[in-house]
């Protein structure tokens, strides 16, 4: 295999921009198919993003021989039996996040996939600049020592960091698993697994609004196995004047600070404070899709495995249950 054929199930808002014309550009890849329900609406994405396959079919889609790997853009109730049908089609497999709708799930999927199978969960903010500068310098021990972190995600419900879609099934938590937070704190909580390593043990309180039954504000803290600490918040029922997305990691010698839905990355030490710019690509999802690519023609290691995946849907049902 020297080139990876993508078939896209579930082309829907995210993969309009974020995702889908990232299979184009990137090295060695190709978008050749896409699915959804609707045939008409996955008739239209593959014409303006010049795909020359279109199903509304997910097994007619697996069947096309041209097709080597999928992405699995659908909503997660649906990631589980459609992950089944990838590995038995022998497809590579790039799932979107969270990976399963609930924890159980996320362990049903680990078992069933088998060491020759190659599955990337699609926690992307590992790739973008931003995130892998934070990397850099608490491996570069710039602010010495790490000694917790704390997070605080407060959002209206006005919010524009939550991909819109023509029906919020979102709020829906036997279609999302479990509301915004659900679909936002995978990022959060897999790139504080990504700098500071295995977590010893996690816990939470969360609490559900009375005009819906999805939590709306959750607290958690995580003990990592290397003793740092992480505190975090997340309120969708915020005001717009208090609307925050802050994230700060303390040092014996300084701090990190940086927000996940922004692009600029403080650091502020005794002898130093210094700012970092960076630009998101287009499609965000561009260099993590770079990464699967390598990792399926066998020219780099898994960017982001089931078990990290496996980690998150635990942490964050620890959370909220």
């Amino acid at each position: 295999m020297n080139k990876i054929n993508w078939g896209i199930i579930g082309c829907g808002d995210v993969a309009e921009i974020k995702s889908g014309p990232a299979f184009q550009k990137v090295k060695n890849s190709k978008l050749m198919a896409v699915m959804r329900r609707n045939a008409t609406k996955a008739e239209d994405f593959a014409k303006r993003h010049q795909v020359p396959f279109w199903y509304d079919s997910v097994d007619e889609l697996l069947k096309n021989p041209k097709i080597n790997a999928v992405y699995i853009a659908t909503p997660p109730s649906s990631h589980l039996e459609i992950l089944k049908k990838c590995l038995l089609a022998k497809k590579y497999v790039y799932l979107e996040k969270p990976m399963t709708l609930n924890y159980t799930e996320a362990k049903e999927l680990d078992k069933i996939v088998s060491k020759k199978d190659k599955v990337v969960i699609a926690h992307y903010r590992r790739g973008l600049p931003a995130f892998e500068k934070v990397k850099e310098l608490i491996d570069l021990n710039v602010i010495g020592k790490v000694l917790f972190a704390d997070l605080q995600i407060l959002q209206s419900k006005n919010n524009n960091i939550i991909a819109k879609t023509e029906t919020n099934w979102r709020l829906n938590p036997e279609i999302s698993g479990g509301g915004y937070f659900y679909d936002i704190a995978p990022h959060q909580i897999d790139l504080m697994c990504y700098f500071f390593g295995e977590i010893e043990k996690a816990k939470g309180f969360a609490t559900a609004s009375a005009n819906n039954n999805v939590n709306d504000i959750v607290n958690g803290v995580i003990q990592f196995k290397n003793g740092i600490q992480f505190r975090g918040i997340w309120n969708f029922n915020s005001s717009d004047k208090d609307v925050k997305d802050e994230c700060i990691i303390f040092g014996k010698k300084g701090t990190i600070t940086f927000s996940f839905y922004g692009e600029k990355v403080i650091v502020s030490t005794n002898e130093l404070e210094e700012i970092f710019n960076f630009k998101n690509p287009k499609h965000v999802q561009q260099p993590m899709i770079e990464k699967t690519v390598h990792y399926f023609l066998d020219l780099d290691k898994n960017p982001c495995t089931i078990k990290d995946g496996v980690t998150v849907m635990k942490t964050m049902e620890l959370f909220t249950t």
